[in-house]
């Protein structure tokens, strides 16, 4: 594959030329020869996968939430371990963890796989946690118009991880409450117990 050749139609976004060159530059900078055998074709490959990894910017995720389903259903929706890749914006690094989205229906459900697709998206960007957690709310409570809504994510960071700090292991959670689930401790209780209650 080449690098003007196409994964995907956001690949039509991304100037893979110009990741090249900076890919060429930073190997260069840091005491590499481009050119040797092993990183020849590096630059292409790392212009494929920020074209992958970065997907998400150029798609609106709240088109999935589009499509919803009437029923007189009024209790808890949850969707819990939803796998998850983004990329921290302040070291270009990698972050990996759950997300566990969930609302609490007025009338309207959503197929179950949209949610997951929503986490998908919004994770397909340079990201911090904290927004990625409001985003992945924000778009449920606008779409959905669910009484309440509960976003937990947890993830580990390879910014802290493999550098820096250096601390395998450590975990970040954060959560954003909506409706119901902020106002009323004991529904938060709920929604926390059920993502929680059989957390590893």
């Amino acid at each position: 594959m080449t690098s003007t050749d196409s994964t995907s139609a956001a690949d039509f976004s991304v100037d893979h030329p110009r990741i090249e060159k900076a890919v060429r530059e930073i190997l260069a900078a840091v005491g590499e020869d481009p050119d040797r055998e092993g990183l020849l074709e590096t630059p292409a490959r790392v212009a494929r996968m920020y074209a992958e990894m970065f997907s998400g910017l150029h798609k609106d995720p709240s088109i999935h939430l589009q499509k919803v389903f009437t029923e007189s259903y009024d209790e808890v929706v949850l969707i819990k371990d939803i796998n998850f890749c983004s990329m921290c914006e302040h070291h270009l690094l990698p972050f990996t963890g759950k997300a566990h989205v969930g609302y609490l229906a007025e009338g309207k459900v959503v197929g179950l796989s949209k949610l997951a697709r929503v986490v998908e998206e919004v994770a397909r960007r340079p990201q911090v946690q904290e927004r990625m957690t409001e985003q992945i709310a924000n778009l449920v409570e606008t779409e959905l118009g669910a009484r309440g809504v509960a976003v937990v994510l947890e993830a580990t960071h390879s910014c802290m991880t493999m550098r820096g700090v250096k601390k395998p292991g450590s975990m970040c959670m954060t959560s954003s409450m909506r409706g119901v689930f902020r106002e009323n401790l004991s529904s938060r209780a709920e929604i926390l117990g059920l993502i929680m209650g059989s957390a590893r």
